[in-house]
């Protein structure tokens, strides 16, 4: 790639409250290296973060669960206990110190879960499906191992209140813990999109059935974070036509363009757009352009992060054309600690080890070297 200054990734841009530097933003990465029991974010979290932080660049936070019933990854952070917003402090001040910005990522994985996450709780959803947890192919990650999940119960209409409740405390948590902001994880078949999505929702109530029914859960829930942030500082991530965790919907342009010009009305600092050409951690159609920016480009009137399958060179030609305002890269920052360095020089692209993905040591995580000393060896 050319240089820094070719390229408009390196231009500034403003993403509600934050003046961002450059346009390479780190997507929120589940890596399950938490201090257990209790999920607490520790040293080596400190150290992962603060080596890929940059000056005004913008990492999104590993998504967190809201609460313990939310939880459906082992090993992986939360904001429902004072000795984790204690971790996450330190995970902050860590990014701050390098003049970069931290948004959190609240999280509530609904039926994507096990009873060994959640004390022996069922996990929940906006319908039943035996499909997804019968499916041999489909694993969560539990104490034990990789797993099956666990048989799933509809929320009940009286529930909903209360889980909404614990969004907005997990956001008085993460403006506690020192965050510039947060992001409300309504992708990627987790509850927020069960509720979304008519493969997965077929309830017959108000939050069921029609698109502004099933809309209903996430507006509710970022109208109560943007309570306690402003919207300024709030995002919503979502995945469009995704297929991971067994989502779909009849008609996802209808559904997506109708939640994107229901969010306009928050004032938000930015809408994360996961493109459908990339299925968990996997890119299922290497040559398919961002869509679905594209599309919700019309819709929604304020900022837009495109993330899922970009290279540098996509990247950049997707600020080029307008298409989003910035790009988020996750697999690439996990083993390019400086990648916005090596994007903006030009520089070579250190590649990633999916097998260490989601262990618990440091192997895989904090063992990636930057530039300056690969080029010492």
């Amino acid at each position: 790639m050319s240089k820094k200054k070719d390229l408009k990734l390196f231009t500034p841009v403003q993403l509600g409250s934050l003046k961002l530097k450059h346009r390479v933003v780190m997507a929120p990465l589940t890596r399950s290296r938490t201090e257990q029991p209790g999920g607490i974010p520790g040293g080596m979290m400190v150290q992962y973060y603060s080596d890929r932080a940059s000056d005004g660049g913008l990492i999104i936070g590993e998504a967190t669960n809201i609460s313990l019933t939310a939880r459906g990854w082992f090993g992986a952070p939360g904001f429902y206990a004072d000795q984790q917003v204690e971790g996450w402090k330190r995970v902050v001040s860590a990014i701050h110190a390098k003049n970069g910005f931290v948004f959190a990522q609240l999280w509530h994985t609904g039926r994507s879960s096990h009873f060994d996450n959640q004390d022996g709780n069922t996990p929940v959803s906006a319908s039943v499906d035996p499909s997804y947890w019968e499916d041999p192919n489909h694993l969560v990650s539990a104490p034990s191992g990789w797993v099956q999940p666990s048989p799933h119960r509809a929320l009940d209409i009286s529930e909903i209140p209360g889980i909404i409740e614990d969004y907005r405390k997990a956001a008085v948590r993460a403006k506690a813990a020192g965050f510039d902001g947060v992001e409300v994880h309504a992708g990627n078949g987790y509850l927020l999109d069960q509720f979304l999505q008519d493969g997965s929702n077929k309830r017959t109530d108000s939050y069921g059935g029609s698109i502004e029914n099933r809309s209903r859960f996430l507006l509710e829930v970022v109208e109560a974070i943007t309570s306690v942030w402003g919207g300024d500082h709030v995002a919503v991530r979502i995945a469009p036509g995704g297929t991971w965790n067994h989502m779909k919907d009849s008609n996802p342009a209808a559904l997506f363009t109708y939640v994107a010009e229901q969010l306009n009305r928050f004032g938000l600092a930015y809408l994360h757009i996961i493109e459908p050409r990339v299925k968990g951690n996997v890119t299922i159609n290497k040559g398919q352009g961002p869509i679905a920016a594209e599309q919700l480009r019309k819709a929604f009137k304020g900022k837009i992060i495109a993330a899922g399958g970009f290279e540098p060179e996509t990247a950049e030609a997707t600020i080029e054309n307008g298409i989003a305002d910035a790009v988020a890269f996750g697999r690439h920052f996990v083993a390019n600690p400086d990648l916005p360095l090596r994007i903006r020089e030009g520089l070579a692209l250190t590649p990633y080890d999916r097998d260490t993905f989601y262990t618990f040591d440091s192997v895989g995580y904090n063992d990636y070297a930057f530039v300056n000393e690969l080029a010492s060896r």
